[in-house]
């Protein structure tokens, strides 16, 4: 009895081990996966993640960027502005204004016109189109050329509306070329010599069209010093004078 209590202990024994063992087995079997799957969500949660970290990263560096090109653009954008602001402010202060250039130009007659141009403008319209900055440009192509020039400056109007209102436009007008001329080829603005503006200065008759567009015009006249050049080409007479030696020589002598 005692050797039969005794195998029926040891085949319990044996059997609660070989159960532990399948159970294990099958815990190990069973949660394996689970582990492997959470495992493989862990990582792309963490690679998902990295990949966020990484287009935020990128959209922050591209706004920094679009940001700072707009600053630039904008303190491009104002600098420019106050540099054409500043041109058009001493051009409209140093140019000279005056009914003729006797009143303000001492020895005009030593002054000869080298090139003229005349641009038009629409009715009621001051600014200058493209083919206005066109002929301006082939006529600022002389004043690299001209000595001592001055520019004579004259608008006008047609005569459809007020007088004051037609004075103002003319100004305006004026002021449209010699802003472009100033701020595009550097032309000192004393350079500059405003006739006429605003005066009834018609150049065709007020009573076509095509007259009235004619007379909605600037007109510039480049005008070059020639006194120089008038000196070094003075006639000369021949006057006569004695040497010790009682000889006469002739020299020549300015008229």
């Amino acid at each position: 009895m005692k050797r039969f209590g005794f195998a029926l202990t040891a085949a319990a024994l044996m059997a609660f081990g070989v159960a532990g063992c399948a159970t294990k087995n099958y815990v190990r079997t069973q949660t394996t996966p689970l582990i492997e799957h959470t495992d493989q969500l862990e990582q792309k949660t963490a690679d998902n993640n990295r990949q966020i970290h990484d287009v935020n990263d990128r959209a922050m560096a591209g706004i920094a960027n679009a940001q700072g090109a707009a600053d630039r653009a904008e303190s491009n954008a104002q600098t420019a502005s106050q540099t054409a602001s500043a041109a058009d402010m001493a051009a409209n202060d140093v140019a000279h204004r005056a009914d003729t250039l006797d009143s303000v130009v001492k020895g005009l007659d030593n002054y000869r016109q080298v090139a003229t141009v005349s641009v038009t403008f629409g009715f009621d319209k001051a600014a200058l189109t493209d083919d206005d900055k066109s002929q301006l440009d082939n006529f600022a192509g002389q004043l690299g050329s001209a000595k001592s020039y001055i520019l004579e400056v004259t608008g006008g109007t047609d005569s459809t509306g007020p007088a004051q209102y037609n004075y103002d436009l003319s100004q305006r007008r004026a002021d449209a070329v010699v802003q472009y001329l100033a701020a595009k080829y550097g032309v000192a603005p004393h350079r500059f010599y405003l006739i006429g503006i605003g005066k009834d200065q018609y150049v065709a008759s007020n009573d076509t069209a095509a007259g009235r567009k004619e007379n909605r015009r600037v007109q510039v006249q480049l005008l070059s010093n020639m006194s120089g050049e008038a000196q070094s080409q003075a006639p000369t007479t021949t006057g006569q004078s004695s040497t010790p030696d009682g000889q006469v020589t002739s020299s020549p002598v300015p008229e």
